[in-house]
């Protein structure tokens, strides 16, 4: 499994149940509030300042997400997408890396054609047994709540950039 991680040059996330805990809330006016957990931030940066890119692919449209991505520096962003084996394949061509070196993120079944034809497929710890059944690493936490920092921080430690990213924490 180290060596698959330390070949992924490319991670994309779902959102609703991996960047979020899966709950939307919704304002008398119909605004989508989503909530996002500092730790992945911290995590997807570290990841994207050692030369690995972040993408989402996401089955929704919120506007959250486009200040989040904002936030994160995240560009590659397929909203609205539900054929997530298609934007996969379309990712891979217009990025020009082999889905043997992109690695998916995702919860729930919408996720499983995505993450059968990527390189390597991480779900979270309360996504459905058919859905983890089929991941290559299941996170020890559910999403929302550190699940994709500790993806992060696993493809880190692989590519033996995991000292190098947390140096400037320690000095």
């Amino acid at each position: 499994m180290t060596t698959q991680l330390a070949d992924i040059r490319l991670l994309l996330l779902d959102v609703d149940g991996v960047l979020t805990d899966g709950s939307i809330t919704y304002t008398d006016t119909g605004e989508q509030i989503k909530s996002f957990n500092v730790k992945d931030g911290l995590g997807i940066r570290l990841l994207m300042e050692s030369g690995v890119n972040v993408g989402i692919v996401t089955a929704r449209i919120s506007g959250a997400l486009g200040h989040r991505c904002d936030n994160l520096g995240i560009t590659l962003v397929f909203d609205g997408t539900k054929d997530k084996a298609k934007a996969l394949a379309s990712i891979s061509a217009s990025t020009q890396i082999s889905t043997a070196h992109i690695a998916f993120m995702g919860d729930d079944l919408i996720d499983l054609p995505a993450m059968t034809r990527a390189g390597f497929a991480f779900t979270v710890a309360d996504a459905p047994d058919e859905v983890k059944a089929r991941a290559d690493m299941i996170t020890d936490l559910p999403g929302g709540k550190g699940a994709v920092r500790q993806v992060c921080e696993a493809i880190l430690k692989a590519k033996g950039l995991w000292e190098t990213s947390i140096s400037r924490f320690l000095s």
